[in-house]
């Protein structure tokens, strides 16, 4: 990615919406782009795992919105099959762990910050419908740019 968020915000206004405060970089990416690929988890990342270690992920970015409680959904197992599968990066709408292991990890790990604990329960999550948090909305298709200064999301390609 050789423009930044600041840029895309100045020179494409219209068309992006910044992710609100709160969010930082865990991973050893410092940026990311992609088609985002969405998934709603409900006290357990089993989806989220099978997603990571199974698909194809060159040039997506997936958006994750958890229950809020406070558990991690993300560690270092989760980034290295992100890593081994071709991802950009990860926006999650909670919390991660493992935060020394991932830091040299080159993927892009956005979250609201971190927890020791990993949630256990067994539950489904749901995968490719739109999702609200931090003040932006984020469908299936949608691109995501992120960097040192935030998160945009944009309902096309921009660069």
């Amino acid at each position: 990615m050789s423009d930044f968020t600041a840029d895309f915000c100045d020179d494409h206004s219209e068309k992006v919406t910044v992710l609100g405060p709160g969010y930082h970089n865990y991973g050893g990416a410092p940026m990311c782009q992609g088609e985002v690929v969405t998934i709603k988890l409900d006290k357990n990342n089993a989806d989220l795992v099978a997603l990571l270690r199974d698909e194809d992920g060159t040039g997506k970015v997936v958006v994750v919105d958890v229950d809020r409680e406070y558990y991690a959904v993300v560690g270092e197992n989760l980034m290295k099959f992100a890593r081994k599968n071709n991802y950009s990066g990860i926006v999650v709408n909670g919390y991660i762990r493992d935060t020394f292991q991932i830091k040299d990890i080159p993927v892009a790990l956005f979250a609201l910050g971190t927890c020791p604990r990993k949630s256990i329960p067994v539950t489904a999550g749901e995968r490719d419908i739109t999702l609200s948090f931090g003040g932006a909305e984020f469908k299936p298709g949608d691109y995501v740019y992120g960097d040192t200064d935030g998160v945009i999301v944009a309902a096309e390609k921009i660069v």
